[in-house]
Formats: structure tokens, sequence, C-alpha cells
């Protein structure tokens, strides 16, 4: 019996923050909703811009363009806040990162993402799973499970605690 080679074939959100534009593996993604109004937690990080109510259930958001260090935008009818499941110490933290738009869902063959390179981007390598490309455009493959550090995640799951 012949074996049959396949080449692994990844879906990812792609979404943008400034000109650059990124994307999440589509499975770590549960929604994407407008922006909607955001209660700021008193003594967090710039970066956590407070929680959301979604379904009467409290999440926390992050700013993804300070939390990589990039100067804070207005905000727009096109910014979203993208909500992701995040796995910390055996639970799954779900949380919510503001964007300055989303663009679309495509498939991207496991061959065609490159590592991440050492220098030339605006974020930290240690976020980066890998660099794509569609079309003409470089697209930055982040993994949402280091983007967010230990201390980063156990406030998230204390705020949504806290405001639960």
């Amino acid at each position: 019996m012949a074996e049959k080679s396949a080449i692994e074939t990844s879906q990812h959100l792609t979404f943008t923050l400034g000109k650059e534009v990124f994307a999440l593996d589509i499975a770590s993604v549960r929604e994407v909703l407008e922006l909607t109004a955001i209660t700021k937690i008193p003594r967090t990080p710039d970066f956590m811009r407070g929680v959301i109510n979604l379904r009467g259930h409290a999440v926390p958001v992050m700013d993804l363009r300070l939390k990589f260090g990039m100067p804070k935008a207005e905000t727009t009818v096109d910014t979203c806040i993208i909500i992701v499941e995040v796995d910390f110490e055996g639970d799954r933290i779900i949380m919510g990162g503001m964007v300055d738009s989303v663009r679309e869902v495509f498939e991207l063959p496991a061959d065609r993402i490159e590592s991440a390179p050492r220098m030339g981007t605006s974020i930290s390598t240690e976020y980066i799973k890998g660099i794509g490309k569609q079309d003409d455009v470089f697209i930055i493959i982040l993994d949402i499970g280091r983007i967010f550090s230990a201390a980063e995640l156990a406030l998230a799951r204390e705020a949504q605690k806290d405001a639960a």
C-alpha cells in the first residue's frame, strides 16, 4: 500500500497592527468582536485595557499594540477584539486582544512558513511562530501561548475572577 505524502495546512486569522500584518492559528481563536465598552482595572499594566462583559462573563482585554511596544492608536470603526483561549497552569484563560483591524482567515501550508527572523520586526521574536507570505505581503504568525508571561496570564485570570 503506497503512502501519500500530505502537506499539513493550517488556518490562520490575519489582523493588522499599524502597517504590519499578523496572524493567529485559528484553533486558538474563539470569535471576533466589534470594539465595545472596556472597564479599566486599577493598578494593571498599560497594555491591559480592562475587562469586557462577554455573555455574562468578564473577559480581560489586552491592547496588542502596547504589548508589542508600538504606540497607542486612536480607535476606529475597524478596531476589533479577538477573543482567544490560552492554556495556563491547567486552566484555559479566555482573553481578548485589541487590534487595529481583522482581515481574513487563510490557509497556509506548513512548508510555506519560514522560521522567525532575528530582526526587522517591531515585536520580540520569542512571540513569533514563523513568517508566511500571502501575495506580496509578509505575515507574522504569532504564538499565542508565548505572547503573555506567566505573571500576565495570572493577572488576566485574577481579573476574570475579580470582575465576575
